[in-house]
């Protein structure tokens, strides 16, 4: 069985015309605009949502729920009997929309197939996926907020683009900053901070995102899974009707849809069935259609796995061993170097910046001809 898409792609960027949910999405909105499009009547959505640090597969059969679908998770969600739920749907006539990793959707589509469901009620979404990092290293990190506050995490929001962020501590454990829930709301797609909420705690904990050792860790790929170092999916062909992701670069090469740093959407339709839902969900998108070369270069788990780091097994050791959340973080987790602040925050505000004088420019200019 063939379980990618070989067709010409429809790329997509833009963002959710509704700033509310642009506010409380990841990136741009573009899942629930492709939602609310597929899902008219009859139907199941199934997605991944988190309670604490447990991210699980489940449906829902109403539109207006599906801010529990919302979000980022860097987590392997617990699957479940999704795949038989799904299958049930399907033969009971309603249309259903399955949304998880590449690697998820594959495995339902080979479900599927073994059991001679007919998919064509069956829309698949996936997430640009980067690789899963081990639950322990998020297990480590509420062990130490336990102890410090004699609370467990209620809810983790790994990419959290609404709160301003009050400024940085020492680094390590000490760079935590603990604000009241009461937090000035901006958007901040690009600068995007973990903000962590304790059971019973009225406060929020908020870290900046490259002072945060999490992402340093992550993204050094320390704590990947070792299937993900091979991963079959990270390819330009796509096994899903349509691929979601974060539109990076978009100052570069297409300015227009920045979108005063609230986050926007790539959107790539793969099939056939993923390019007529993606054509009638535009009317829910601003945006305009991309030229997939210039997209990936910007987004290298479309064109290969990641890359596999020496170190990953001395690392796992250290996590593994008694060794203390903030002691592994001194070790392993590196400071961020001038070169990279400089990138995120005086070359990156210097781009929204241009953007702006840009945008600025040419609506006075369109003022003075029209007014001519």
């Amino acid at each position: 069985m063939n379980l990618f898409h070989t067709e010409k792609k429809y790329v997509f960027g833009g963002y959710h015309r509704d700033p509310l949910l642009r506010y409380e999405s990841t990136s741009g909105g573009a899942f629930t605009a492709i939602a609310e499009t597929f899902c008219d009547e009859n139907y199941i959505i199934f997605g991944a949502e988190a309670k604490g640090l447990t991210v699980f597969h489940s449906f829902i059969s109403n539109k207006g729920e599906l801010q529990r679908f919302r979000k980022s998770k860097y987590s392997q969600s617990r699957m479940g009997s999704c795949y038989r739920d799904c299958k049930t749907f399907l033969e009971a006539g309603k249309k259903v929309l399955f949304s998880g990793t590449p690697c998820q959707v594959a495995g339902l589509r080979q479900f599927l197939r073994l059991s001679h469901t007919d998919t064509a009620a069956l829309l698949t979404v996936e997430v640009v996926c980067e690789g899963v990092p081990s639950p322990l290293y998020m297990e480590k990190y509420q062990d130490a907020l336990f102890q410090k506050y004699h609370q467990k995490i209620e809810q983790l929001d790994y990419r959290y683009t609404g709160a301003r962020f009050f400024g940085r501590g020492k680094w390590d454990f000490e760079a935590l900053k603990v604000i009241t829930s009461k937090i000035h709301h901006e958007g901040k797609w690009d600068f995007q901070s973990m903000r962590t909420k304790l059971i019973s705690q009225p406060k929020q904990i908020i870290l900046d995102r490259w002072f945060n050792p999490f992402w340093s860790i992550w993204l050094n790929h320390l704590m990947s899974r070792p299937s993900c170092y091979e991963c079959p999916f990270a390819r330009q062909e796509r096994t899903a009707d349509i691929t979601l992701g974060d539109l990076w670069g978009v100052h570069l090469y297409c300015p227009e849809l920045y979108g005063n740093n609230f986050g926007s959407s790539l959107i790539l339709a793969n099939s056939p069935k993923g390019i007529s839902l993606l054509k009638k969900a535009r009317s829910r998108l601003y945006g305009h259609p991309l030229d997939f070369t210039e997209a990936l270069r910007y987004q290298s788990p479309l064109r290969k796995p990641i890359d596999r780091n020496p170190d990953r097994a001395h690392f796992m050791q250290d996590l593994r061993s008694g060794m203390s959340y903030a002691a592994i973080n001194r070790k392993w987790a590196k400071k961020p170097g001038f070169r990279l602040l400089w990138q995120k925050y005086i070359w990156g505000n210097q781009q929204k910046i241009n953007v702006w004088y840009l945008k600025n420019r040419l609506f006075r200019k369109g003022d003075r001809v029209k007014n001519a």
